[in-house]
């Protein structure tokens, strides 16, 4: 579930001075096509399209990303989650993506794939007998203009492994396959290592009831020396009230029979680096 959507990447470039004695190059050495870069994070919590995975608690997270200069690119990215939040006997997601990206002046455009997998978490989903692995896989279009982007992700298969429900939470014999997100961001620079950032999703749900609902994000940003300092105030409107009159699939509940509304507005404050 990447971020999307977590740290600053950084670009530098580096010139060797000519001296005047000394004879130039019949040709300078072409710029590799090929950049490599690693990313890192501690959050005070993983929200993932406005919803918690890790129960309140802290999420390390980091992972490596390959891109082209023909605008192809693949890469991974890992953090902690937790139980409740949908992934029986699993503590970890893994995300693999890839795609192909091409810029046209202020105007750009994002196409690609991601597989979400969460290693040793499984459980039963409605309407079936046996145990099935957590994963996502999903494809995505992406547009952007300047500081402002757009993006669309359709899931290929059930969604995270989930079969459709009724008001009452019953199993309704639908898979989730179709269901869609919404993404509108925007990353402002501000000067001076300050950045804004803002976002709304949208999430509609195949076959299940009382599922869709809107997130947003409102955050702030500081680089020092490379490290990425950030705060975001997190919001949803997904049923998961513990008073709620029809079912809420956004309540959750931990191993302890603790439960706990997994939309609820939050702040979330980090530290991030790109490598």
């Amino acid at each position: 579930m990447k971020k999307s959507i977590l740290a600053l990447a950084l670009a530098g470039a580096f010139a060797v001075p000519a001296f005047a004695q000394t004879a130039a190059p019949a040709a300078e050495a072409e710029a590799s096509p090929h950049t490599l870069t690693a990313n890192v994070g501690l959050f005070s919590e993983y929200r993932f399209r406005g919803i918690a995975q890790t129960a309140s608690r802290p999420a390390i997270q980091g992972g490596f990303d390959y891109s082209h200069a023909s605008g192809f690119y693949v890469g991974n990215w890992n953090s902690n989650v937790d139980a409740s939040a949908g992934f029986p006997d699993g503590n970890i997601e893994m995300d693999f993506y890839g795609g192909y990206k091409a810029a046209f002046g202020d105007f750009g455009v994002d196409v690609g794939g991601i597989y979400y997998y969460y290693p040793g978490s499984s459980y039963v989903p409605g309407g079936r007998s046996q145990a099935e692995a957590v994963t996502n896989k999903e494809i995505y279009l992406g547009a952007s203009w300047k500081f402002i982007s757009a993006k669309w992700y359709y899931s290929v298969d059930d969604y995270f492994s989930m079969r459709g429900w009724d008001s009452t939470g019953t199993a309704n014999g639908n898979g989730t396959k179709g269901t869609q997100y919404f993404d509108l961001s925007g990353n402002f620079d501000l000067g001076s290592g300050w950045g804004i950032n803002g976002h709304v999703g949208y999430l509609n749900m195949a076959h299940a009831s009382n599922a869709d609902y809107t997130d947003w994000k409102l955050g702030v940003t500081k680089d020092i020396n490379g490290w990425v300092i950030g705060a975001a105030y997190i919001g949803t409107d997904a049923k998961g009230s513990k008073n709620g009159s029809n079912y809420q699939p956004y309540l959750f509940t931990k191993s302890s029979g603790y439960q706990y509304d997994s939309g609820k507005d939050t702040v979330v404050v980090s530290v991030s680096r790109t490598f």
